[in-house]
């Protein structure tokens, strides 16, 4: 990897462990109702918080930088050639990887939590029935809406890019328009949502890299305060579009800066992870579904002494993207190793494309 990239790379690999955190937390700490201690009780509605006040950090500028790396197949790249590495290898990966979901997250529950009631319509990996899995992966109701969200983002990209501004206009308005009326799919919800984001970086990433690197944050903090003021009341009002893209910005201010200052090694950790983000989004959510059903009956039966109830309460989240990150380099290890990566890119004798892979 080109050293100019490996800022960039970072991002990726902060904002796939962000997305780990969300889904250790939105898991395991709502489902808490027998904590031996109040201070438990604190911690954990803590990280509820904490988690939500992250929503405008998390996957705006994942999308932005998702959109921003594939600008060449937007504008050079002819479509056969962009079906099989821009959408095919993205939808076998979502439709594999929604069908070990599917099955794990099932067995799971049936194991850890018989009596556990499941809300079977509202993701794919709660189905019961295949074609309740089909109906959840086509509405997006699915842990994996990232990756839908990137097939439908891509296409559309690529057909409107002689509209920009318009459409660019329009995915705005939906952007706010979804938080105040809102689709019956969550996940459709937010791939409406952050749209804006992806088609920012694909059709004027380039200008925008530009300007952000050249932008100097001590001769404008004046007016970036201002902007910030305007952007959390409007969070407050339900309308994160603003404070999204001053994270963006400032995220990757603060990357291109730390990257120009020091010296960054390819084996830098959040590169690490970054150069793998496909492989620990797949696994993560079957790994934390475990942890949460089998740690959820621990706590609420009150079996564990309080100081390490207190523990594991302030460091969950911390230990879960630990082991995922593990888990999910050490699975892309193995796929590569023994199965020519097939978990997360089609094989070669499935490509549309004649060219080699």
């Amino acid at each position: 990897m080109k050293q100019k990239a490996l800022w960039i790379n970072q991002i990726k690999g902060l904002c796939i462990c962000l997305v780990v955190i969300y889904h250790s937390v939105i898991t395991f700490y709502p489902h808490l109702s027998g904590l031996q201690h109040p201070l438990s009780g604190l911690l954990a509605k803590c990280w509820v918080y904490f988690n939500l006040y992250l929503a405008p950090f998390r996957m705006p500028v994942f999308f932005f930088i998702s959109g921003y790396l594939i600008r060449r197949y937007i504008d050079e790249v002819n479509w056969r050639t962009s079906l099989d590495k821009r959408i095919w290898s993205i939808v076998w990966v979502l439709v594999l990887w929604g069908i070990l979901q599917w099955q794990a997250l099932t067995h799971l529950n049936a194991w850890l939590a018989p009596d556990r009631e499941l809300a079977t319509s509202s993701n794919a990996a709660y189905a019961d029935s295949l074609s309740g899995f089909v109906r959840g992966m086509l509405t997006a109701s699915t842990s994996l809406w990232y990756l839908y969200a990137l097939v439908v983002y891509f296409t559309l990209c690529k057909l409107l890019s002689r509209w920009k501004l318009p459409v660019l206009g329009l995915l705005a308005l939906a952007s706010v328009a979804i938080n105040f009326l809102p689709l019956p799919w969550w996940g459709m919800n937010s791939v409406v949502r952050n749209m804006i984001y992806y088609s920012l970086g694909a059709w004027y990433g380039a200008e925008l890299m530009a300007w952000m690197k050249s932008f100097n944050l001590r001769r404008t903090w004046l007016a970036t305060g201002a902007f910030a003021a305007v952007s959390v009341v409007l969070w407050f009002a339900n309308v994160p579009l603003l404070l999204s893209l001053l994270s963006i910005v400032l995220i990757m201010k603060l990357f291109y800066s730390i990257e120009q200052r020091y010296a960054v090694h390819p084996n830098n950790l959040l590169n690490v992870i970054g150069s793998n983000t496909i492989a620990i989004y797949t696994t993560h959510r079957i790994l934390i579904e475990a942890f949460s059903l089998f740690l959820i009956g621990e706590m609420n039966a009150a079996y564990w002494p309080v100081w390490a109830e207190l523990g594991l309460i302030l460091v969950y989240p911390f230990a879960s993207l630990l082991i995922c990150t593990l888990a999910g380099l050490g699975v892309r290890k193995l796929s590569t190793a023994l199965f020519g990566d097939l978990f997360f890119s089609p094989p070669s004798t499935l490509s549309l494309s004649p060219s080699p892979r």
